[in-house]
């Protein structure tokens, strides 16, 4: 009798497999080169996506610096005081405005019982904003009353402690009441803007008289480690004249400071 041996053919059973594991290998080794690759193609847009965001122009970066502009320094000191101002009626405040660049304003205004400003001092110590380009005049025309005059027009000099000051008014403003006369002096060394207005008094002589009281009682209360800005105020001492001294020139209104047309000397 034939005795029972295991088939060599019934490993034929286990054999069809292999080439579906072959397969099958295949597939997930083709399938992990397409997602690496994928993923590589993800990566270099990426990159190439992030070089072109750095090479657009930074605005959002530029905006604060455009921005930047005159803010209150309510933790400064008063740098200069006027003595003795003769505004009856009439109150005093000191404002402080500071730059990020550097400059500062100190503004001195007096306001009368209305609530209305009689007048006005700006002493300007620029710093990196500062613009040759910018016409001072025309800031000027902006800050003071002017009864709907958009420009000024010249209204003479008037000789200070600080040198020769220009005058100004609101063109086609006449004189007399509720007019202002405006007055500018720019100084190289050191680095300095006086300007500002007044309304007081109803004439231009008058008026020319209470700018020269308010620029000779000027003075520098600290230079704030500036020795130039202490020495142009120690100099500027030196020549303070009194208000009685200068209310003269102002009732004469000689012809070089006249703010109509000048008269000639003389007879041909």
């Amino acid at each position: 009798m034939r005795s029972f041996r295991a088939d060599p053919a019934g490993f034929s059973f286990s054999r069809p497999i292999y080439p579906a594991l072959t397969s099958f290998a295949d597939e997930v080794c083709a399938t992990l080169a397409r997602l690496i690759a994928y993923l590589m193609i993800l990566a270099v847009l990426a990159v190439l996506g992030l070089y072109g965001w750095d090479q657009l122009p930074r605005t959002e970066a530029a905006e604060p610096t455009a921005k930047a502009s005159w803010a209150a320094a309510g933790r400064s000191h008063p740098s200069f005081a006027v003595s003795r101002v003769d505004i009856p009626e009439n109150s005093e405040t000191y404002e402080i405005l500071r730059h990020p660049e550097g400059g500062r304003k100190d503004i001195l205004r007096w306001i009368d019982q209305a609530g209305k400003a009689t007048a006005e001092l700006e002493i300007y110590r620029p710093g990196g904003e500062a613009d040759a380009a910018t016409d001072a005049r025309a800031d000027l025309a902006a800050e003071m009353p002017s009864d709907g005059a958009s420009d000024l027009e010249t209204a003479g000099i008037l000789d200070s402690k600080f040198g020769t000051i220009g005058l100004f008014r609101p063109a086609g403003v006449p004189d007399g009441a509720g007019s202002c006369l405006g007055f500018l002096r720019q100084i190289d060394d050191p680095p300095l803007q006086i300007s500002g207005w007044s309304c007081q008094g109803l004439s231009t002589p008058v008026r020319r008289t209470a700018v020269g009281c308010l620029l000779n009682r000027l003075t520098l209360l600290a230079s704030g480690n500036d020795p130039k800005l202490a020495e142009f105020f120690a100099r500027a001492e030196l020549r303070r004249g009194s208000c009685a001294g200068s209310a003269a020139p102002a009732q004469s209104a000689d012809w070089v400071t006249r703010a109509e047309d000048p008269r000639l000397r003389g007879a041909f």
